[in-house]
């Protein structure tokens, strides 16, 4: 027998074996200063293209003013308890209830965090007798309620309706023979890559097979559609939808999520979520400045237009420059090179360090070996002159990409002490 202590020593993970080099710069890297396009990493003022703070309402006065005034009239600690035992009140239902119709659903239920939320919904939902189809890029907390889940899995290859299709014969005739039902799972928007998850495609075969459809919009809350109200509103399609999932932590810029679907549906996630039954419920302050958000979305569609503007002149100006974006539809913009772990090390530090961009970096296995993807987060804060400054701060750095003067080691960087 072996000290499971003993086995941690020895094996840290995929990600832990690079603390190191890596942890306090190229992982848990600290921003510090007012949330924002200009932010402090490691001593210096940085351009800071790595937070999902598409709207900026973040840092927005009258965001803040609602967050403070919360806290004032309510503290941090209420309400205290779970919703199903004393943390309801009348602010709560207001919420879910103006999520819910804002993006076209009859009822709405307020989780106190989004990814333990998305694990219970599909703990709830399904039963050993079900069956689960879903996309082969889904985010982790999907991927987390699918191993937690009793539900026969199949998998479609991303984006994929044919494959898709033969994933859904299967799988229909699975649930058949065990008496059960089919749940197909996407996202709105891939938070990686930034392409729409095939919507219309999906509810299209619904002409040809039984099952109720779940998506992760996370990303696509607050930035598509014709109101900010979502990727299935952007297809036309809420009504076909039959879940419909948001977190807060993108455009809403906070804590928490909200899933809408009919009377039934809602009730039953209400009475049946472990992760909201057993945990407390979302505080008074960020319920409040949770409501102030949704009014901004509602009443200043020109924030969402400032967001497109930013992003179509970054993404637009990078692929005139001949830099790869892949096959995003959306704010989200990846920037793929080619490289190893070190040249991609080297590369950020270069950013950081002697250009002040600070940008999140991806590698293997998010993306295949021997891509690098610098991936950059466009916001409603950001200026034109960010945009043009970025774009030629690129350039430069994939010529010394291709000049090799990145193909070093991966560095150990010192931090900057308080």
């Amino acid at each position: 027998m072996k000290d499971i202590f003993e086995r941690i020593k020895e094996t840290p993970g995929p990600l832990g074996q690079y603390q190191a080099n890596a942890d306090g710069y190229f992982m848990f890297p600290r921003l510090e200063g007012e949330i924002g396009p200009e932010m402090v990493f490691n001593g210096k003022k940085v351009l800071n293209w790595s937070l999902n703070n598409y709207l900026g309402l973040a840092n927005m006065p009258e965001v803040r003013e609602a967050d403070a005034q919360g806290a004032r009239d309510f503290g941090m600690a209420a309400p205290m308890g779970a919703r199903m035992m004393s943390g309801d009140t009348k602010y709560h239902k207001q919420l879910e209830q103006d999520l819910a119709h804002y993006v076209g659903k009859p009822y709405g239920y307020l989780v106190n965090f989004g990814y333990q939320a998305m694990i219970s919904i599909i703990d709830v939902l399904t039963s050993r007798r079900d069956v689960i189809v879903y996309d082969s890029e889904s985010h982790a907390c999907i991927m987390d309620g699918l191993r937690l889940s009793f539900a026969k899995r199949y998998v479609y290859q991303h984006n994929d309706m044919e494959s898709l299709r033969k994933q859904l014969a299967q799988a229909c005739k699975l649930a058949d023979e065990q008496g059960g039902g089919v749940l197909v799972i996407t996202e709105g928007v891939f938070g990686m890559a930034g392409d729409l998850g095939n919507l219309a495609g999906i509810v299209a075969l619904k002409k040809e097979f039984p099952f109720r459809l779940l998506i992760d919009d996370a990303h696509g809350f607050g930035t598509m559609g014709p109101k900010g109200d979502g990727t299935a509103a952007h297809f036309g399609v809420i009504d076909e939808l039959d879940v419909y999932f948001a977190t807060f932590a993108k455009s809403m810029a906070g804590i928490g999520a909200f899933v809408a679907s009919e009377k039934y549906v809602v009730d039953h996630l209400r009475f049946n979520m472990r992760s909201q039954i057993f945990a407390k419920s979302l505080p008074m302050p960020m319920v409040i400045g949770a409501m102030k958000r949704l009014e901004l979305i509602k009443t200043r569609p020109e924030i969402r237009e400032k967001l497109w503007t930013i992003a179509n002149a970054l993404q637009s100006g990078l692929k005139a420059e001949g830099f790869d974006l892949g096959r995003t539809q959306s704010p989200v913009t990846p920037v793929y090179l080619k490289g190893d772990p070190g040249q991609a090390t080297n590369l950020i530090v270069d950013l950081r360090e002697n250009h002040g961009i600070f940008c999140s970096m991806v590698l293997y296995p998010v993306v295949p070996k021997g891509v690098i993807m610098l991936r950059i987060i466009p916001t409603a804060a950001h200026t034109m002159e960010h945009v043009n400054r970025t774009i030629e701060v690129f350039k430069e750095v994939k010529k010394k990409l291709d000049a090799g003067e990145y193909n070093k080691p991966i560095p150990t960087m010192c931090l900057v002490k308080d």
